[in-house]
């Protein structure tokens, strides 16, 4: 029998915040019917992050769960992690979650139920459809460049959707493969990117509302350095679908139906 499901979780550094959110994870898998596993992509960490992992693979195979790491040297950034991720799952379902879990992983099944139900293809997380849904909240400098960074985002790619840089996307894996193989963003921009290539594609897309918490540590370090990379993300985003870039796979699937 086939694994239903793969969790995904990009990890720098993370030695101090991983192991209560594996603790989650096993919980959250122990109480539901998924036949799934746990990919851990270990960004060219220099602390004991992927050791601690490997530590815990035993506990996690016990209850039938396999706990996979994959390294990085050196450290790729968070969008080659999550496709390097997906592109190395099982599962037939690719989710992917931030280390932190500030979407409790308890939220899965609102973004895994419309893909087994086969009304979407791709869906993530928001924080913005229903704001009464976030707990802890970010520093009002990271809330309002978020709103400003949408705004650039809608202006540039014509994306409609309201926030593309939740980390808790769900993907029907055999069908995302090809979104992957023409991501081209390494870094955090690569949200708007798979997103874009993906409704592009023909994939159907669905914006779903979860809970959410901010969560100290964030990775982002710079804040406004990475904010200017980001929008120049979304130019980026807009010039690779001019260069006919996303169109690859789309051609290869019209020869194929003609």
């Amino acid at each position: 029998m086939s694994l239903l499901l793969s969790i995904i979780i990009p990890a720098y550094n993370e030695e101090q915040r991983i192991a209560p959110s594996l603790d989650k994870i096993l919980s959250f898998l122990a109480s539901r019917d998924y036949r799934a596993e746990v990919v851990i992509v270990n960004d060219g960490s220099t602390d004991n992050t992927a050791a601690y992992v490997l530590s815990r693979s035993d506990e996690f195979q016990a209850a039938g769960i396999p706990l996979r790491v994959l390294t990085n040297r050196p450290n790729r950034g968070k969008g080659y992690s999550v496709k390097r991720g997906i592109a190395e799952a099982h599962g037939e379902i690719a989710l992917f979650t931030d280390a932190d879990l500030s979407s409790p992983i308890t939220e899965a099944p609102k973004l895994l139920d419309p893909i087994i139900q086969n009304h979407a293809d791709v869906t993530f997380g928001s924080r913005a459809l229903h704001r009464e849904l976030i707990g802890e909240r970010q520093p009002l400098y990271r809330d309002f460049g978020g709103r400003v960074f949408n705004f650039f985002l809608r202006t540039i790619t014509g994306l409609k959707f309201q926030d593309t840089q939740c980390g808790f996307k769900a993907f029907r894996r055999k069908d995302s493969l090809a979104v992957f193989e023409r991501q081209s963003i390494d870094g955090f921009g690569f949200d708007p990117e798979v997103l874009f290539i993906a409704q592009k594609q023909g994939l159907r897309l669905m914006e779903v509302p979860v809970i959410w918490n901010d969560v100290p540590g964030s990775k982002v370090g710079n804040y406004a350095l990475a904010s200017v990379k980001m929008t120049a993300d979304l130019v980026q985003i807009r010039l690779n679908n001019l260069k006919g870039r996303y169109d690859a796979e789309m051609k290869i699937r019209q020869e194929v139906g003609n």
